[in-house]
C-alpha cells in the first residue's frame, strides 16, 4: 500500500471528486436480463472456484467437472442438482449448457476456452488464457470469430477496482506529460529446479490422467497442486513448472500487467529481450526481467514496457519511496512526472520545473469512467445482453501473448524481433519453437 500522502504529489484528493470510487455490489448493473439465469458448467469445481460460489448461486449451475472426487463432493454440496463429470470434454457436450466458468490448472485453460467457444458457449476463464504465445493467440482468434455471439472474460478481477481506471485517466490525460516507459513488477519467488519426483500411484480419488490432460505426462506427486495459502492457492505450486503453467508471468503478472495495459492501449511488442535466472527446461524462472518495445498508437509514441519478478526492480523516482515495499505495482514514467500505483492506490510525482502541474486539467465528472461493479456479474450481464466486458479475450489475449513472449525471450537468451500479424519471430526462425508447446497424442487444441 502507498502511504506517503504528505506531498501534494499524491492526487487522490484531486481526482476523487465525482470519480465514484466505491464498488457497486453485485446485481446493480443495468441490462441484466430481468430474472433470466444462465445455465453454467463449472469446470474445476473447488479451490479458486470456491471463491466464485456466492456469485454462481445467482445462476443455474447445471454441470460441475473436477478430476478430484473430494473436490467434486464439496462442489456437489453447493450445487446438488448439477450433473457431474471428470472429463471436461464430455461435460461440454451437455446440451443445456450456455456458459462455462473455468478454474482448472493453467495448462487446461486454452483448451477448454476454445472448445467451449466452438460450441457456442460464453466463457469466463481464470488467468492466464494460455501457457504460451500460440495458445494465447489461438484463444483470441477463436473469440474474434465469435465476438458478435459470445461474452468472454479473463479472471483478472482486480480490474474492477476503480483505481485501474483512475490511473488510466491520469496517464491518457497527460498528468505525467508524454508517456515514455512503464515498469511493472511482482515480488513472488520460488526455489524449485526440476519437476517433482514420483510419489507413488495417485489415490483412487484423483484421476491423474485427466489432471495431466493435454500436456506431457509426469508421475503423480501431490505437491503439484497442494494449496499453500488456503483454497485457491494451488496455482502457486503447479505454475512453477513449464508443462503446467508460466509462474508469475501468467499469474500475478496478469493482474499487474492489466493495470499497465488498461492505461497504455497496447498491441503486441515488436522487440523483446529478457534476463534473470539461467534458462531451465523444467521450471519457469523465479527471477526475471522482460523488456518489451511497444509500438506507437494514436495518442502516444513508442514506449518501453518492462516486467520484473522475483527480485529485480526498477529504480525509484524518489529516495524516500521504497518500491520494494509495494509487492505488486506499476510505475509510469513521463516527460513531466511519474505515477506509482498498486492495485488500490496511486501516487503522482511531478518532476523538475513542472511541480505546480499547471499543464494538467483534471477530468470532468463526465470524463470519469463509471464503476465496473462486480467483475463476474459484469460477465453474467454481458452473456444476457451486449456481450461487452472489460477483460474480454481480445484485450486479455493480446496482453497474455505479450507476457508469454517475455518467457520465450528468456528461454532464447537473446533479443527477439516479433511480427504480431503472423505470430512469428523474424530474426531467429529456430526460436519460433519457443512460442508453442507439444501436446500428448489425442489432445487437440482447436476441437
Amino acid at each position: 500500500m502507498i502511504t506517503d500522502t504528505k506531498r501534494r504529489t499524491f492526487l487522490a484528493s484531486t481526482i476523487a471528486t465525482g470519480a465514484g470510487l466505491t464498488l457497486l455490489p453485485s446485481g446493480t448493473l443495468a441490462g441484466n436480463g430481468a430474472g433470466a439465469k444462465l445455465n453454467i458448467a463449472l469446470i474445476g469445481a473447488y479451490g479458486r472456484a470456491a471463491q466464485h460460489y456466492k456469485n454462481l448461486h445467482t445462476q443455474n449451475i447445471v454441470a460441475i467437472c473436477d478430476v478430484n472426487a473430494d473436490n467434486m463432493a464439496k462442489a456437489a454440496k453447493q450445487f446438488p442438482k448439477a450433473k457431474q463429470y471428470i472429463d471436461w470434454r464430455k461435460c461440454l457436450d451437455q446440451k443445456d449448457i450456455e456458459a462455462v466458468v473455468i478454474c482448472t490448472p493453467d495448462h487446461h485453460h486454452a483448451f477448454i476456452s476454445i472448445w467451449a467457444m466452438n460450441r457456442g458457449l460464453h466463457v469466463y476463464c481464470e488467468k492466464p488464457l494460455g501457457d504460451c504465445v500460440m495458445e494465447a493467440r489461438a484463444v483470441r482468434e477463436v473469440y474474434l470469430k465469435n465476438k458478435n455471439k459470445l461474452a468472454t472474460q479473463q479472471g483478472t478481477q482486480r480490474h474492477a477496482n476503480p483505481n485501474y481506471d483512475r490511473v488510466a485517466e491520469l496517464v491518457k490525460g497527460g498528468a505525467i506529460g508524454e508517456l515514455k516507459d512503464v515498469h511493472a513488477w511482482g515480488s513472488r519467488w520460488h526455489k524449485e529446479t526440476a519437476y517433482r519426483p514420483a510419489a507413488g500411484p495417485a489415490p483412487s480419488t484423483i484421476d491423474w490422467e485427466q489432471w495431466i490432460g493435454p500436456t506431457q505426462m509426469h508421475p503423480y506427486n501431490p505437491e503439484y497442486f497442494q494449496p499453500t495459502r488456503g483454497p485457491g492457492s494451488g496455482c502457486l505450486q503447479w505454475n512453477i513448472y513449464q508443462d503446467f503453467g508460466s509462474w508469475q508471468v501468467g499469474d500475478m503478472g496478469s493482474h499487474v500487467m492489466d493495470l499497465a495495459w488498461n492505461a497504455i492501449d497496447a498491441d503486441r511488442p515488436t522487440n523483446i529481450k529478457a534476463d534473470g535466472d539461467a534458462p531451465n527446461a523444467e521450471v519457469n524462472p523465479s527471477a526475471m526481467r522482460a523488456i518489451f518495445e511497444m509500438p506507437a498508437n494514436d495518442w502516444r509514441d513508442e514506449i518501453r514496457l518492462v516486467w520484473y519478478q522475483g527480485g529485480p526492480m526498477p529504480k525509484s523516482p524518489l529516495k524516500a519511496l521504497d518500491l520494494t515495499k509495494i509487492g505488486h505495482g506499476v510505475m509510469f514514467k513521463g516527460s513531466k512526472g511519474v505515477i506509482v500505483s498498486d492495485f488500490n492506490n496511486r501516487m503522482l510525482i511531478p518532476l523538475g520545473k513542472d511541480t505546480d502541474m499547471t499543464y494538467y486539467k483534471s477530468p470532468t465528472p463526465d470524463q470519469v469512467a463509471p464503476p465496473i461493479g462486480d467483475f463476474q456479474q459484469q460477465w453474467f450481464n454481458a452473456c444476457k445482453g451486449d456481450l461487452k466486458t472489460c477483460c474480454d479475450f481480445d484485450y486479455s489475449g493480446r496482453m497474455v501473448e505479450t507476457l508469454m513472449l517475455g518467457l520465450a525471450a528468456h528461454q532464447a537468451g537473446k533479443e527477439l524481433e516479433y511480427d504480431a500479424k503472423t505470430g512469428t519471430i523474424t530474426n531467429d526462425p529456430a526460436a519460433n519453437a519457443l512460442l508453442t508447446k507439444p501436446y500428448r497424442e489425442g489432445w487437440v487444441l482447436n476441437g
